[in-house]
């Protein structure tokens, strides 16, 4: 998930029984976190591939959790860059490739090349996913979290998420479905996303260059259309979750990858939890002291 794009609050309006009637359901329960897999479980295998998704489910994530780009031809791809070097073998942006050119690419060695101890041949030559193949490949039995990037970068992107999410019946039709959460530090982005459909649960993405803080005039404007908020871990503390959940927000930090952090942020209050090792979070979720 992208961490360069400062607090934004959407303006948009959600009907407080939309939301009321989402948050009763077990999925974003406040009392049952979420265990998150952040770009499927990514510390174990190239992050935004279909084994990394498996993985992430195999390990008790709740969420597969996804980053989209699109590409040149308008197609969505699963990739947390804007740029394909870092976890392909190619160069560029993905807005001036076409789905064919991506297609091209290794997704997988990078992994073994910068993670030897977790390296495995079946990672050499992975192809970048699109949505819809990961959709395919997971079906309606499974839930995602998935994340969009600014309208003026990729124009057109949330009316194809969502002509891609009604087409695989993934929205419910009389209301919010726990299959789907999406997200973005776009507020631009969520606002859309609102205008076509305002019963999809949104949560609001946050980056703080400093110590975050947050007002109740803000977090009340963000109730007003949202479910939830998401911060950096790192950035937090637990006055700032306490206020956000007495609100009756979600709150989801990111990215949290070792047990005492996982630890601190579920002592503070956190609903759900953002990690790339699923299988630790889930270790730790079997303890009493966080089951509510």
């Amino acid at each position: 998930m992208s961490l360069i794009v400062t607090i934004g609050f959407v303006l948009v309006l959600m009907p407080i029984n939309t939301i009321s009637a989402y948050s009763t359901q077990s999925a974003l329960n406040p009392n049952k976190i979420l265990n998150v897999a952040h770009r499927g479980a990514s510390g174990h295998a190239p992050e935004h591939t279909l084994p990394a998704y498996k993985l992430g489910e195999q390990m008790h994530g709740d969420y597969i959790e996804i980053d989209l780009q699109m590409t040149k031809d308008g197609v969505l791809i699963a990739m947390h860059d804007e740029t394909v070097d870092r976890t392909t073998n190619g160069t560029g942006y993905v807005k001036d490739m076409t789905l064919n050119e991506i297609k091209q690419l290794d997704a997988g060695s990078w992994f073994n090349e910068q993670f030897p101890d977790k390296a495995k041949d079946e990672y050499v030559g992975l192809k970048v996913p699109t949505l819809e193949e990961i959709i395919e490949k997971f079906g309606r039995g499974s839930r995602y979290y998935i994340e969009t990037k600014a309208p003026n970068v990729y124009p057109g992107m949330e009316e194809e998420l969502l002509r891609i999410l009604e087409k695989h019946k993934l929205l419910g039709p009389n209301g919010p479905s726990s299959k789907v959460l999406l997200q973005s530090f776009s507020s631009e982005s969520l606002k859309i996303i609102n205008s076509i459909n305002p019963n999809i649960p949104l949560v609001q993405l946050i980056s703080y260059s400093a110590p975050a803080s947050i007002t109740d005039e803000e977090i009340e404007e963000i109730k007003e259309y949202e479910i939830g908020i998401g911060a950096s871990h790192a950035r937090i503390d637990e006055e700032y979750v306490q206020k956000v959940r007495k609100h009756d927000l979600l709150m989801h930090p990111y990215t949290v990858n070792t047990r005492e952090d996982m630890e601190r942020v579920l002592d503070w209050g956190a609903t759900g939890v953002f990690t790339n090792y699923t299988d630790i979070l889930n270790e730790l979720l079997k303890n009493n002291k966080y089951n509510h």
